[in-house]
């Protein structure tokens, strides 16, 4: 069986926030659900996700700078932002921070998962292309380095990806 994509939920709103993980579950999603933004970042911390979603309005940390957090700290997670809140300041504002995609409440199911699966995609493309880039500059290094320069290089390369 594949693995299922990795999803973080953040809202305070803990009926919605129950609501849509066991919605997303039902699909196939493994779902985290954190009910602020300091027990998201803990979560991302802790975990690896694919995906986030994440609501814009919530006391403490706010969604906006958990997308800050999250986008610095993991460069191939996809964040899509679910607001009852939204205007298009705050729109502009969070797809400039490096949110994929910014939806009002309440959402339609279909466009969600829609939001969601070209999200993974996106996701996908990001990663894969980076590991062309790192695949080349591995491939570089082979024809004309000593084994000791290779693994220098090689540790390199693999702290960049941390």
């Amino acid at each position: 069986m594949p693995d299922k994509i990795k999803v973080l939920i953040v809202d305070d709103e803990v009926k919605f926030l129950d609501s849509i993980a066991q919605r997303l579950e039902m699909r196939g999603f493994d779902v985290t659900k954190a009910i602020n933004g300091e027990e998201a970042v803990k979560w991302a911390t802790a975990r690896k996700f694919d995906l986030a979603l994440l609501d814009l309005k919530m006391p403490g940390i706010d969604g906006k700078q958990v997308l800050e957090i999250l986008k610095k700290e993991h460069k191939y997670l996809e964040v899509i932002i679910l607001t009852g809140h939204g205007s298009l300041d705050s729109a502009v504002e969070c797809t400039k921070l490096g949110a994929f995609s910014y939806l009002p409440k309440p959402y339609e199911i279909d466009k969600l998962l829609e939001t969601l699966k070209e999200a993974y995609e996106a996701r996908m493309r990001k990663k894969f292309e980076l590991d062309g880039i790192r695949l080349q500059k591995i491939q570089q290094l082979a024809t004309g380095n000593s084994a000791l320069g290779i693994l220098r290089a090689l540790r390199e390369l693999d702290n960049e990806e941390k």
